[in-house]
């Protein structure tokens, strides 16, 4: 997942973790825990500071992530 541009690292070791435990907690298969992770990760380093611009959830239901 290309990020859209890059501006800021900063959260994109968390929220790859929190895509990542969130998968395992729904007993995702291990690369789609990655993924996502991946994802989430691509989505805030393209914006300054540790959160995303949408909300994590809607982001990931949009991409098919989750249901």
């Amino acid at each position: 997942y290309p990020p859209d541009k890059l501006v800021d690292t900063t959260g994109a070791g968390d929220l790859y973790a929190a895509g990542f435990l969130y998968g395992l907690s729904k007993n995702m298969r291990h690369h789609e825990c990655a993924n996502l992770g991946s994802y989430l990760s691509s989505k805030v380093i393209s914006v300054l500071g540790p959160r995303t611009e949408k909300d994590i959830r809607e982001l990931a239901i949009s991409n098919g992530f989750l249901s």
